[in-house]
């Protein structure tokens, strides 16, 4: 049976991003050469997370896993996924304005390569409440894939990508 640690954060958005940082790395993040799909951009070590409104509040749900969970293809109207490199295995989630740090459970394979999977829910609708779902655990590299696309949000943003 698989282990799977949940954390869940309101986390404060500035100009519609935040990071999932590894403890070894430090801003000015480096994102030389990273790759991205859409919403989501990885360089080693950290990740830049976008999400739909500009300034606010959102609920950010990250599940650590030792083995893939699984997409929730049903509660998700976008999902993307990338290859992350965490050199020590400790993240945290990092607000923009360098304020305030989430601590996430830690990585089940310590230092290594990992894959994210990201959720997003409500980007299109200004009325609709968003919710975000990040899911990780370890895995050789892969490129990154569209798993799901329904919201011009999120087209926009895999074409500025």
């Amino acid at each position: 049976m698989s282990a799977v640690r949940t954390v869940s954060v309101e986390l404060d958005v500035d100009y519609s991003q935040a990071y999932l940082v590894d403890e070894k790395c430090e801003r000015p993040f480096d994102f030389d050469g990273p790759s991205g799909v859409g919403v989501v951009l990885a360089g080693k070590g950290t990740a830049q997370l976008i999400f739909g409104i500009q300034y606010g509040t959102v609920p950010l749900t990250v599940a650590v896993a030792d083995v893939d969970p699984g997409a929730d293809l049903d509660g998700y109207e976008d999902i993307v996924e990338i290859a992350f490199d965490a050199p020590s295995g400790r993240l945290t989630l990092e607000e923009w304005n360098e304020g305030t740090s989430h601590p996430l459970p830690a990585l089940t394979a310590g230092p290594g390569a990992y894959r994210l999977r990201y959720h997003v829910l409500g980007m299109d609708d200004e009325m609709a409440e968003e919710h975000y779902f990040l899911q990780i655990w370890p895995e050789a590299y892969r490129e990154p894939v569209v798993v799901k696309s329904t919201t011009e949000f999120f087209r926009h943003w895999l074409d500025a990508g």
